[in-house]
């Protein structure tokens, strides 16, 4: 089996190195037109470069076509004229990779409110930015891939990003709903939460642990997710060659009747209510009220009319 992009047109935000630059070298190897979106700015977000022109030399010196963009993912005009210039060079969008990130870490007691919302406004709002400008195009041509870029931080947590992970999970959460939304559109959405040795995590890494967790080491997870066969609402992890898949689970619900639903009755319940077993992984919303209902037939023997009882 091999998986090629040719005739399809990808956009990669934030990707002038690092993990995006990895992605759109293998995406141009592949058959793609790739957008090289990078504003070129430092880790903190800050400055410019011309970091996108140079792997579009990259990717035309191996043979592909490619286009350098300098818009900013928080800037939602800039993300619509993005996409109206890939299209009429190139006749249409495909793939979308949101992989434009910065980080400004601090615990969550020195932390600004500045530094908190830019954060969030790039990993977040970007993405959600870049998104909406392609999926017109998606759902008009009934084809789409999108990819979301999620974090260990955002999935598990981790000490003095709060506003990474906050956006992080965000992003896990949004492609939950725009799976379902685009699923009849023949749009497929997947969150990728990447371990890589990038300029975004070079002081967070020993030097041995930071060659073998070389970006290249994701891109075979980044590719196949928004490929033609990928799957949708997958939550990934990858990093040095090893890949794992990750869920929001949740439990068999505990119906309390009305004379135990009180604080106290609730205390006396939690070990069953957040026992660690019979997980399920919901695919929407309503398979929560499912849960429960299904929990309040079987102490009542019926549904929702005996919830009182």
């Amino acid at each position: 089996m091999t998986i090629d992009f040719k005739d399809k047109v990808a956009i990669v935000t934030g990707a002038g190195g690092g993990l995006g630059r990895e992605y759109a070298l293998e995406l141009g190897k592949r058959g793609a037109k790739v957008v090289v979106n990078d504003l070129g700015g430092s880790r903190d977000g800050t400055g410019t470069s011309d970091m996108a022109a140079q792997v579009v030399e990259e990717i035309e010196k191996a043979g592909g076509t490619a286009m350098a963009n300098g818009a900013s993912v928080t800037n939602p005009e800039q993300m619509e004229k993005m996409v109206a210039d890939a299209k009429q060079k190139w006749g249409g969008v495909h793939v979308l990779i949101n992989n434009a990130g910065v980080l400004r870490d601090k615990t969550f007691a020195k932390m600004s409110a500045e530094d908190f919302a830019f954060v969030v406004d790039v990993h977040l709002n970007g993405s959600a930015y870049a998104t909406k400008a392609c999926w017109e195009t998606f759902r008009e041509q009934a084809y789409g891939r999108v990819l979301m870029t999620a974090s260990s931080t955002g999935l598990f947590g981790n000490f003095g990003q709060a506003n990474y992970g906050a956006a992080k999970l965000g992003l896990a959460g949004l492609t939950k709903t725009l799976q379902l939304e685009g699923a009849k559109y023949n749009i497929k959405v997947n969150t990728l939460s990447p371990v890589a040795g990038t300029r975004m995590t070079e002081d967070l890494f020993p030097e041995e642990a930071f060659k073998l967790f070389d970006p290249v080491n994701v891109v075979p997870a980044a590719l196949f997710l928004v490929s033609e066969d990928a799957p949708s609402n997958a939550i990934v992890g990858a990093g040095a060659g090893g890949f794992h898949s990750s869920w929001v689970v949740m439990n068999d619900a505990v119906w309390l009747p009305e004379d135990q639903r009180t604080v106290e009755g609730f205390a006396e319940n939690w070990k069953t209510i957040s026992d660690f077993s019979n997980l399920k992984a919901p695919q929407s919303g309503s398979e929560q009220s499912g849960n429960i209902l299904t929990a309040m037939q079987k102490v009542t023997g019926t549904g929702p009319s005996s919830a009182r009882s």
